[in-house]
Protein backbone atom coordinates (compact mmCIF):
# COMPACT_ATOMS: atom_id res chain seq x y z
CA UNK A 1 0.00 0.00 0.00
CA UNK A 2 1.62 3.26 -0.84
CA UNK A 3 0.91 6.05 1.37
CA UNK A 4 1.90 9.74 0.56
CA UNK A 5 0.83 11.76 3.68
CA UNK A 6 0.72 11.20 7.22
CA UNK A 7 0.21 12.96 10.62
CA UNK A 8 2.26 12.23 13.32
CA UNK A 9 2.47 13.45 17.07
CA UNK A 10 6.49 14.40 17.97
CA UNK A 11 7.93 14.89 21.59
CA UNK A 12 11.38 15.44 22.39
CA UNK A 13 12.33 14.70 25.54
CA UNK A 14 12.43 16.05 28.77
CA UNK A 15 15.44 17.70 30.60
CA UNK A 16 16.81 15.98 33.56
CA UNK A 17 16.24 17.41 37.42
CA UNK A 18 19.12 18.77 38.71
CA UNK A 19 19.91 17.45 42.06
CA UNK A 20 19.38 19.46 45.63
CA UNK A 21 22.31 17.22 47.55
CA UNK A 22 25.03 17.59 50.17
CA UNK A 23 27.58 15.89 51.05
CA UNK A 24 29.29 15.61 54.73
CA UNK A 25 31.62 17.80 55.30
CA UNK A 26 33.33 19.47 58.61
CA UNK A 27 32.58 23.22 59.29
CA UNK A 28 30.71 23.45 56.07
CA UNK A 29 26.82 24.66 56.01
CA UNK A 30 25.12 21.19 55.94
CA UNK A 31 27.88 19.32 54.39
CA UNK A 32 28.16 21.72 51.21
CA UNK A 33 26.12 21.68 47.77
CA UNK A 34 26.97 18.66 46.15
CA UNK A 35 23.97 18.07 43.55
CA UNK A 36 24.80 17.65 39.55
CA UNK A 37 22.72 19.02 36.66
CA UNK A 38 20.34 17.00 34.94
CA UNK A 39 20.80 15.13 31.63
CA UNK A 40 19.36 17.20 28.86
CA UNK A 41 16.38 15.09 26.66
CA UNK A 42 16.57 13.31 23.79
CA UNK A 43 16.14 14.94 20.12
CA UNK A 44 13.73 13.92 17.43
CA UNK A 45 15.58 13.56 14.32
CA UNK A 46 14.06 12.68 10.80
CA UNK A 47 16.54 10.89 8.52
CA UNK A 48 16.04 10.38 4.84
CA UNK A 49 16.51 7.00 3.15
CA UNK A 50 16.86 5.41 -0.28
CA UNK A 51 15.12 2.04 0.96
CA UNK A 52 11.89 3.12 2.03
CA UNK A 53 8.80 4.07 -0.55
CA UNK A 54 5.89 5.11 1.13
CA UNK A 55 4.82 6.45 4.64
CA UNK A 56 2.60 3.65 5.63
CA UNK A 57 4.30 3.12 9.10
CA UNK A 58 2.98 6.50 9.79
CA UNK A 59 -0.78 5.22 9.77
CA UNK A 60 -0.68 3.01 12.61
CA UNK A 61 2.36 4.63 14.40
CA UNK A 62 1.47 7.86 14.99
CA UNK A 63 3.05 9.25 18.52
CA UNK A 64 7.07 9.70 18.78
CA UNK A 65 8.71 10.51 21.80
CA UNK A 66 12.27 10.52 22.90
CA UNK A 67 13.97 9.84 26.01
CA UNK A 68 13.73 11.76 29.10
CA UNK A 69 17.15 13.38 30.33
CA UNK A 70 18.09 11.49 33.60
CA UNK A 71 17.90 13.46 36.55
CA UNK A 72 21.31 14.55 38.36
CA UNK A 73 23.00 12.96 40.53
CA UNK A 74 24.78 13.54 44.43
CA UNK A 75 28.53 14.33 44.34
CA UNK A 76 27.77 17.01 41.27
CA UNK A 77 27.53 14.02 38.85
CA UNK A 78 25.30 14.84 35.97
CA UNK A 79 22.71 12.91 34.29
CA UNK A 80 22.19 11.35 31.24
CA UNK A 81 21.77 12.52 28.06
CA UNK A 82 18.35 11.01 27.20
CA UNK A 83 18.51 9.18 23.97
CA UNK A 84 17.62 10.70 20.48
CA UNK A 85 14.88 9.15 18.43
CA UNK A 86 15.22 9.04 15.08
CA UNK A 87 12.79 8.98 12.24
CA UNK A 88 13.49 7.22 8.77
CA UNK A 89 11.16 8.64 6.19
CA UNK A 90 11.64 8.53 2.18
CA UNK A 91 13.42 10.60 0.21
CA UNK A 92 11.64 13.15 -0.86
CA UNK A 93 9.29 14.04 2.70
CA UNK A 94 8.12 17.20 3.43
CA UNK A 95 8.07 17.89 7.27
CA UNK A 96 5.26 20.51 7.64
CA UNK A 97 4.02 22.32 10.96
CA UNK A 98 0.54 21.40 11.24
CA UNK A 99 0.15 24.56 13.41
CA UNK A 100 0.97 27.17 11.14
CA UNK A 101 1.18 25.12 8.08
CA UNK A 102 4.92 26.18 7.15
CA UNK A 103 7.58 23.95 5.76
CA UNK A 104 10.44 23.02 8.35
CA UNK A 105 12.16 20.63 6.12
CA UNK A 106 12.27 18.97 2.62
CA UNK A 107 14.50 15.82 3.45
CA UNK A 108 15.02 15.51 -0.74
CA UNK A 109 18.14 13.30 -0.63
CA UNK A 110 19.31 10.32 1.10
CA UNK A 111 21.27 10.55 4.30
CA UNK A 112 19.68 14.16 5.08
CA UNK A 113 18.74 14.56 8.56
CA UNK A 114 16.86 17.09 9.87
CA UNK A 115 15.88 17.94 13.63
CA UNK A 116 12.33 18.63 14.22
CA UNK A 117 12.04 18.89 18.15
CA UNK A 118 15.27 19.40 20.13
CA UNK A 119 15.49 17.70 23.72
CA UNK A 120 14.57 20.07 27.22
CA UNK A 121 17.66 21.38 28.55
CA UNK A 122 18.19 19.71 31.86
CA UNK A 123 18.58 21.42 35.33
CA UNK A 124 20.72 22.87 37.41
CA UNK A 125 21.96 21.17 40.43
CA UNK A 126 22.10 23.27 43.78
CA UNK A 127 25.91 23.44 43.75
CA UNK A 128 25.41 25.72 40.57
CA UNK A 129 23.28 27.83 43.08
CA UNK A 130 26.18 28.18 45.71
CA UNK A 131 27.18 32.10 46.51
CA UNK A 132 28.89 34.06 49.18
CA UNK A 133 25.40 34.94 50.56
CA UNK A 134 23.84 32.06 49.65
CA UNK A 135 26.31 28.91 51.12
CA UNK A 136 23.52 25.89 50.81
CA UNK A 137 20.99 26.31 48.49
CA UNK A 138 18.55 23.83 49.31
CA UNK A 139 17.07 23.44 46.12
CA UNK A 140 17.70 23.08 42.25
CA UNK A 141 16.61 23.33 38.88
CA UNK A 142 13.33 21.83 37.44
CA UNK A 143 14.58 20.56 33.73
CA UNK A 144 12.92 22.21 30.62
CA UNK A 145 10.01 20.76 29.27
CA UNK A 146 9.99 18.84 25.62
CA UNK A 147 8.67 20.36 22.80
CA UNK A 148 5.49 18.88 21.77
CA UNK A 149 4.15 19.33 17.92
CA UNK A 150 1.84 17.97 15.29
CA UNK A 151 3.45 17.36 12.19
CA UNK A 152 2.32 16.72 8.29
CA UNK A 153 4.74 14.19 6.68
CA UNK A 154 4.09 14.56 2.91
CA UNK A 155 5.68 12.31 0.17
CA UNK A 156 6.71 13.63 -3.19
CA UNK A 157 8.06 11.44 -5.36
CA UNK A 158 11.91 12.11 -6.31
CA UNK A 159 12.17 11.59 -10.26
CA UNK A 160 13.82 13.06 -13.36
CA UNK A 161 11.48 12.27 -15.69
CA UNK A 162 7.46 11.99 -15.46
CA UNK A 163 5.13 9.54 -17.45
CA UNK A 164 1.46 11.72 -17.28
CA UNK A 165 -2.14 11.39 -19.41
CA UNK A 166 -5.32 9.62 -19.33
CA UNK A 167 -5.66 6.10 -17.78
CA UNK A 168 -5.00 3.26 -20.88
CA UNK A 169 -2.83 5.24 -22.81
CA UNK A 170 0.05 2.91 -22.09
CA UNK A 171 2.20 5.10 -19.56
CA UNK A 172 2.93 1.24 -17.58
CA UNK A 173 3.66 -0.74 -20.65
CA UNK A 174 6.14 2.07 -21.52
CA UNK A 175 7.36 1.88 -18.23
CA UNK A 176 8.11 -1.65 -18.09
CA UNK A 177 9.89 -1.42 -21.61
CA UNK A 178 12.39 1.29 -20.98
CA UNK A 179 13.03 -0.04 -17.23
CA UNK A 180 13.28 -2.99 -15.30
CA UNK A 181 9.74 -1.70 -13.34
CA UNK A 182 7.07 -4.44 -13.56
CA UNK A 183 3.92 -2.64 -12.63
CA UNK A 184 0.35 -3.84 -13.40
CA UNK A 185 -0.43 -3.52 -16.75
CA UNK A 186 -4.59 -4.65 -18.06
CA UNK A 187 -6.87 -3.20 -19.85
CA UNK A 188 -8.71 -0.99 -17.95
CA UNK A 189 -8.75 2.20 -16.46
CA UNK A 190 -6.64 3.11 -13.81
CA UNK A 191 -4.70 -0.36 -13.16
CA UNK A 192 -1.73 2.13 -11.59
CA UNK A 193 -3.51 3.63 -8.31
CA UNK A 194 0.20 3.95 -6.71
CA UNK A 195 3.54 5.72 -8.45
CA UNK A 196 6.20 3.24 -10.06
CA UNK A 197 9.28 4.03 -10.55
CA UNK A 198 12.16 2.76 -12.85
CA UNK A 199 15.76 3.47 -14.09
CA UNK A 200 16.17 4.31 -17.45
CA UNK A 201 19.82 3.10 -18.45
CA UNK A 202 21.02 4.27 -22.11
CA UNK A 203 24.27 5.57 -23.12
CA UNK A 204 26.69 4.74 -20.11
CA UNK A 205 23.70 7.08 -17.74
CA UNK A 206 20.57 6.73 -16.34
CA UNK A 207 17.72 8.64 -15.01
CA UNK A 208 14.59 8.22 -12.79
CA UNK A 209 10.93 7.46 -14.87
CA UNK A 210 7.86 7.80 -12.89
CA UNK A 211 4.47 6.47 -14.00
CA UNK A 212 1.86 7.91 -11.36
CA UNK A 213 -2.08 7.21 -11.50
CA UNK A 214 -3.44 8.31 -15.06
CA UNK A 215 -5.51 11.81 -14.86
CA UNK A 216 -8.67 12.45 -15.49
CA UNK A 217 -10.79 16.22 -16.36
CA UNK A 218 -11.04 17.60 -12.67
CA UNK A 219 -8.02 16.16 -11.78
CA UNK A 220 -6.80 19.10 -10.53
CA UNK A 221 -10.34 20.15 -7.97
CA UNK A 222 -9.42 15.98 -6.74
CA UNK A 223 -11.30 13.86 -9.18
CA UNK A 224 -10.19 10.51 -9.91
CA UNK A 225 -6.81 10.13 -8.56
CA UNK A 226 -5.47 13.51 -9.76
CA UNK A 227 -4.44 15.30 -6.75
CA UNK A 228 -2.57 11.84 -5.41
CA UNK A 229 -1.16 12.14 -9.14
CA UNK A 230 -0.40 15.98 -9.18
CA UNK A 231 1.81 16.21 -6.57
CA UNK A 232 4.23 13.70 -7.65
CA UNK A 233 5.21 15.68 -10.92
CA UNK A 234 5.67 19.02 -9.25
CA UNK A 235 9.23 17.43 -8.48
CA UNK A 236 10.56 15.52 -12.05
CA UNK A 237 12.07 18.07 -14.60
CA UNK A 238 11.04 16.62 -17.42
CA UNK A 239 7.34 15.36 -18.89
CA UNK A 240 6.60 12.79 -21.32
CA UNK A 241 3.09 13.18 -22.00
CA UNK A 242 2.04 10.15 -23.70
CA UNK A 243 -1.07 10.19 -25.92
CA UNK A 244 -3.34 7.45 -27.73
CA UNK A 245 -3.20 8.52 -30.89
CA UNK A 246 -5.03 5.35 -32.22
CA UNK A 247 -8.35 6.61 -30.75
CA UNK A 248 -9.26 3.34 -29.78
CA UNK A 249 -11.20 4.11 -26.89
CA UNK A 250 -13.11 6.47 -29.11
CA UNK A 251 -11.59 10.01 -27.73
CA UNK A 252 -9.80 12.41 -29.96
CA UNK A 253 -6.35 13.13 -29.17
CA UNK A 254 -6.22 16.73 -29.76
CA UNK A 255 -8.58 17.22 -26.79
CA UNK A 256 -6.72 14.71 -24.71
CA UNK A 257 -3.81 16.99 -24.94
CA UNK A 258 -5.61 20.03 -24.01
CA UNK A 259 -7.43 18.75 -21.40
CA UNK A 260 -4.64 17.05 -19.66
CA UNK A 261 -2.73 20.41 -19.79
CA UNK A 262 -5.27 22.38 -18.53
CA UNK A 263 -5.55 20.46 -15.45
CA UNK A 264 -2.17 20.87 -15.04
CA UNK A 265 -2.68 24.91 -15.52
CA UNK A 266 -5.31 24.73 -12.89
CA UNK A 267 -3.26 22.68 -10.10
CA UNK A 268 -0.21 24.71 -10.66
CA UNK A 269 0.93 27.18 -13.74
CA UNK A 270 4.89 26.05 -12.78
CA UNK A 271 4.25 22.85 -14.08
CA UNK A 272 3.70 24.11 -17.80
CA UNK A 273 7.32 25.40 -17.76
CA UNK A 274 9.04 22.10 -17.86
CA UNK A 275 10.13 20.45 -20.87
CA UNK A 276 6.81 18.33 -22.19
CA UNK A 277 7.46 15.40 -25.04
CA UNK A 278 4.90 14.27 -26.62
CA UNK A 279 4.50 10.29 -27.50
CA UNK A 280 2.08 9.65 -29.69
CA UNK A 281 1.88 5.77 -28.54
CA UNK A 282 -0.41 2.54 -29.86
CA UNK A 283 0.73 3.53 -33.53
CA UNK A 284 1.15 0.23 -33.84
CA UNK A 285 -3.04 -0.71 -34.30
CA UNK A 286 -3.91 2.93 -36.05
CA UNK A 287 -6.58 2.07 -38.74
CA UNK A 288 -7.45 5.70 -39.86
CA UNK A 289 -4.03 8.00 -40.63
CA UNK A 290 -6.29 11.33 -40.84
CA UNK A 291 -6.38 11.85 -37.40
CA UNK A 292 -2.91 11.23 -36.55
CA UNK A 293 -2.00 13.83 -39.19
CA UNK A 294 -4.28 16.39 -37.73
CA UNK A 295 -2.44 16.02 -34.30
CA UNK A 296 1.03 16.20 -35.79
CA UNK A 297 -0.14 19.57 -37.28
CA UNK A 298 -1.65 20.72 -34.11
CA UNK A 299 1.63 19.84 -32.22
CA UNK A 300 4.05 21.82 -34.91
CA UNK A 301 1.62 24.63 -33.48
CA UNK A 302 2.51 23.91 -30.53
CA UNK A 303 5.73 23.74 -30.72
CA UNK A 304 6.11 20.36 -29.35
CA UNK A 305 8.43 17.82 -30.20
CA UNK A 306 6.64 14.57 -30.88
CA UNK A 307 7.36 10.84 -30.63
CA UNK A 308 5.33 8.23 -32.72
CA UNK A 309 5.76 5.14 -30.38
CA UNK A 310 4.48 2.15 -29.58
CA UNK A 311 5.09 0.50 -26.40
CA UNK A 312 3.56 -2.65 -27.11
CA UNK A 313 6.01 -3.65 -29.98
CA UNK A 314 9.35 -1.19 -29.01
CA UNK A 315 8.82 0.87 -32.37
CA UNK A 316 10.34 4.21 -31.70
CA UNK A 317 11.19 3.82 -27.89
CA UNK A 318 14.85 4.52 -28.32
CA UNK A 319 14.64 7.71 -30.38
CA UNK A 320 12.43 8.93 -27.17
CA UNK A 321 14.56 7.37 -24.58
CA UNK A 322 17.74 9.67 -26.32
CA UNK A 323 15.53 12.40 -26.57
CA UNK A 324 14.34 12.58 -23.36
CA UNK A 325 18.10 12.39 -21.80
CA UNK A 326 19.04 15.35 -23.83
CA UNK A 327 16.53 17.23 -22.30
CA UNK A 328 17.79 16.38 -19.18
CA UNK A 329 21.39 17.21 -19.77
CA UNK A 330 20.14 20.55 -21.27
CA UNK A 331 17.57 20.92 -18.43
CA UNK A 332 18.21 24.70 -16.59
CA UNK A 333 16.76 24.70 -12.96
CA UNK A 334 14.24 27.91 -13.13
CA UNK A 335 14.14 30.19 -9.95
CA UNK A 336 11.91 29.56 -7.57
CA UNK A 337 10.07 31.81 -5.43
CA UNK A 338 11.40 32.01 -1.87
CA UNK A 339 9.49 29.45 0.58
CA UNK A 340 7.99 30.96 3.65
CA UNK A 341 9.91 28.08 6.10
CA UNK A 342 9.02 27.19 10.06
CA UNK A 343 11.13 30.27 11.66
CA UNK A 344 13.15 28.19 14.43
CA UNK A 345 14.92 30.81 15.52
CA UNK A 346 11.79 33.29 16.38
CA UNK A 347 10.55 29.87 18.64
CA UNK A 348 13.60 29.42 20.41
CA UNK A 349 14.38 32.87 21.26
CA UNK A 350 15.67 33.01 24.73
CA UNK A 351 13.99 36.62 25.13
CA UNK A 352 10.54 35.08 24.93
CA UNK A 353 11.44 32.07 26.92
CA UNK A 354 12.41 34.55 29.59
CA UNK A 355 9.18 36.68 29.62
CA UNK A 356 6.74 37.14 32.06
CA UNK A 357 2.95 38.04 31.02
CA UNK A 358 0.73 38.96 33.41
CA UNK A 359 -3.20 39.34 33.64
CA UNK A 360 -6.44 39.51 35.62
CA UNK A 361 -8.70 36.74 35.02
CA UNK A 362 -12.45 36.29 35.46
CA UNK A 363 -12.41 35.55 38.91
CA UNK A 364 -9.79 38.23 39.69
CA UNK A 365 -7.20 36.64 40.35
CA UNK A 366 -3.66 38.10 39.04
CA UNK A 367 -2.14 35.40 37.20
CA UNK A 368 1.74 35.15 35.92
CA UNK A 369 2.75 33.10 33.28
CA UNK A 370 5.85 32.44 31.55
CA UNK A 371 8.24 29.32 29.95
CA UNK A 372 11.03 30.25 32.75
CA UNK A 373 9.03 31.04 35.38
CA UNK A 374 7.46 27.83 35.34
CA UNK A 375 10.36 26.08 35.07
CA UNK A 376 11.71 27.99 38.43
CA UNK A 377 8.44 27.83 39.58
CA UNK A 378 8.56 24.03 39.69
CA UNK A 379 12.15 23.72 40.78
CA UNK A 380 11.05 26.14 44.32
CA UNK A 381 11.63 24.62 47.70
CA UNK A 382 8.81 26.22 49.61
CA UNK A 383 10.52 25.12 52.55
CA UNK A 384 13.25 26.93 51.76
CA UNK A 385 13.73 30.90 52.00
CA UNK A 386 16.60 31.03 50.07
CA UNK A 387 14.67 29.26 47.07
CA UNK A 388 11.30 30.79 47.49
CA UNK A 389 13.43 34.51 47.37
CA UNK A 390 15.63 33.29 44.13
CA UNK A 391 11.83 32.57 42.58
CA UNK A 392 10.59 36.36 43.66
CA UNK A 393 13.58 37.71 42.59
CA UNK A 394 13.67 36.47 39.00
CA UNK A 395 9.60 37.15 38.87
CA UNK A 396 10.51 41.37 40.61
CA UNK A 397 13.76 41.00 37.70
CA UNK A 398 11.38 40.23 34.28
CA UNK A 399 8.68 42.82 35.26
CA UNK A 400 6.12 40.48 36.88
CA UNK A 401 5.38 42.61 39.79
CA UNK A 402 5.52 45.60 37.63
CA UNK A 403 2.76 44.56 35.55
CA UNK A 404 0.43 43.13 37.77
CA UNK A 405 0.90 46.40 39.90
CA UNK A 406 -0.17 48.32 36.65
CA UNK A 407 -3.34 45.73 36.32
CA UNK A 408 -4.53 47.07 39.97
CA UNK A 409 -2.14 44.31 42.14
CA UNK A 410 -2.36 45.62 46.04
CA UNK A 411 -1.55 44.30 49.21
CA UNK A 412 -3.64 41.42 50.22
CA UNK A 413 -5.07 40.17 46.34
CA UNK A 414 -4.20 36.79 45.13
CA UNK A 415 -1.66 36.01 42.82
CA UNK A 416 -1.76 32.37 40.84
CA UNK A 417 1.26 30.73 39.18
CA UNK A 418 0.97 27.31 37.45
CA UNK A 419 -1.93 25.57 39.61
CA UNK A 420 -1.12 27.49 42.59
CA UNK A 421 -2.26 30.48 44.51
CA UNK A 422 -1.05 32.46 47.31
CA UNK A 423 -1.82 36.07 48.76
CA UNK A 424 0.26 39.22 47.57
CA UNK A 425 2.46 41.17 50.58
CA UNK A 426 3.63 44.62 49.90
CA UNK A 427 7.33 44.80 51.21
Amino acid sequence: MFVDIAEIKIISGKGGDGAATFRREAFVPDGGPDGGDGGNGGDIIFVADNNLRTLMDFKYHRKYKAENGQNGMKRKKFGKKGRDLYIRVPVGTMIIDKETGLLMKDLSHNDDTFIAAKGGKGGKGNVRFKSSIRQAPNFAEAGEEGKERQVILELKLIADVGLLGFPNVGKSTLLSVCTGAKPKIAEYHFTTIDPNLGVVEIHDTSFVLADIAGIIEGASEGAGLGLKFLKHIERTKVLIHVIDVSASEGRNPIEDYKMINNELLKYNPKLMKKPQIIAANKMDIVTDTEPVTEFTEFMKKEGREVFFISAATNQGIKELMEYTLYMLETYVEPEEDPIEMFDFESEESYEDYKKINGYLDSDGIYVLEGKQLSKIFKSTNFDDGSSFRYLYNYIVKQGGIKTLRSLGLKDGDTVKIEDFEFEYTED
